[in-house]
């Protein structure tokens, strides 16, 4: 009882700590207005501290994660951790634009062995049967992020400054790095349950790893221009905002906890189902975008279907990764920054050159791309595994008569 207490209390730690690694590597998008004047360079140079992150994480995080696959998981994530919340005090006391930027990638280099670590780690610690419920628990820090921790650093920095946002994100992590020495078990590589794929299967992987770069991208490209859309599309007002935000990031959470339910059972099924709904969320912004009743519903959907689908692509990939769990982790964590950069970038040339209204078709029409990819894959795979199990029974009684002779 003691044991699966500790546990319990190691999975809030770590899911704490996905938290602060999603807010910190958004902050700056909240800050910009106040990051900007006050170190003197443009705006867009410091959104450059969002994009060199997501651009470093994608260069390092395989590399790193096979550098460091035998170091001990407690202090490889207690190391990350510190790194972490150090790299992030740095960036709220640094005195110049090229100081920051230092500390962001720095911190960045940790950010893919953190993912790369904390979902096998968390898998690690609990029965094989509840691996989708932890997965998806664990997840719920990913969701919280967008939803309290952008909004109340974003609120702080307009208080105290950005560098008050800063350092209080580097507190929680320092909080957070102290709660994983003291509760997590130090486990080695070797002794993990949940280090090599149940299901190993190269192909499911490779699919799998194409079908998340092309959802994250449909998906991101939407949501980051989300704000103008219903602006200029829906017709709400400025003060409203924040309310729509906080409807589709809350729906996000509850979904994320709610999925975890079902995930053991139909991890295939779960994938293709919320794919399927938030495919239907973005054509439905984009044919019902116009209406305000309609538009707040469709949100919330979106919301729900996007934080969920990633908790349940992360239970799958570690289901069919066809090396370590590890390395699959840090190979969807490059995926979904891949994702992340190309969403922003090609809606941002489709709001300059198209306009607003179109990103959530383009939005939709990847994830359709998605869904199809992965449904049609999975029938083939089943077509042909039922096939294979059809011929050899045919064969069966040939076999058996070649020995009687």
């Amino acid at each position: 009882m003691a044991h699966q207490r500790r546990a319990v209390y190691a999975l809030a730690a770590m899911s704490a700590a996905t938290f602060c690694y999603v807010t910190t590597e958004v902050l700056p998008i909240g800050l910009l207005t106040l990051i900007a004047p006050d170190l003197g360079r443009s705006r867009s140079e410091a959104g450059l501290l969002v994009t060199g992150y997501a651009v470093v994480v994608m260069i390092v995080a395989l590399p790193l994660t096979r550098v460091t696959r035998r170091v001990p998981r407690r202090p490889l994530l207690a190391g990350s951790l510190g790194v972490f919340a150090a790299a992030t005090a740095v960036s709220a006391f640094a005195p110049s634009y090229e100081v920051l930027l230092a500390a962001r990638l720095v911190s960045a280099t940790t950010n893919g062995v953190f993912w790369a670590v904390v979902f096998p780690v968390a898998i690690s610690m609990f029965p094989a049967n509840i691996r989708g419920r932890i997965v998806a628990r664990l997840s719920i820090g990913n969701a919280l992020g967008p939803v309290v921790g952008v909004p109340l650093s974003t609120w702080l920095g307009g208080q105290a400054g950005w560098r008050a946002a800063f350092l209080a994100m580097a507190i929680l992590g320092f909080v957070t790095c102290l709660a994983v020495v003291l509760l997590l078990p130090n486990v080695t590589p070797q002794e993990r349950a949940g280090d090599t794929g149940p299901l190993p299967d190269r192909q499911r992987f490779v699919v799998l790893i194409v079908a998340t770069i092309l959802a994250v991208t449909g998906a991101m490209g939407a949501f980051t221009y989300m704000t103008v859309f219903l602006l200029d599309v829906s017709g709400f007002a400025a003060a409203s905002l924040g309310l729509l935000l906080f409807v589709q990031g809350s729906f996000g959470v509850v979904g994320t906890w709610a999925v975890g339910r079902v995930l053991d059972q139909f991890p295939v099924g779960v994938v293709l189902v919320l794919l399927g709904l938030l495919t239907a969320a973005m054509l439905g912004l984009y044919g019902a975008g116009g209406s305000k009743a309609l538009t707040i519903p469709l949100l919330a959907v979106a919301g729900m279907s996007f934080s969920s689908l990633i908790a349940a692509i992360q239970h799958r990939i570690m289901q069919v990764t066809p090396s370590t769990t590890d390395l699959a982790s840090a190979s969807l964590s490059v995926a979904f920054n891949v994702g992340l950069a190309a969403g922003s970038f090609i809606g941002a040339g489709l709001l300059a050159t198209a306009g607003v209204r179109v990103i959530p078709l383009f939005g939709g029409v990847l994830t359709a791309a998605a869904f199809a990819l992965l449904a049609c894959h999975e029938t083939s795979r089943k077509r042909k595994d039922h096939g294979g199990v059809r011929g050899s029974a045919h064969r069966q009684p040939v076999g058996q008569s070649a020995a009687h002779a």
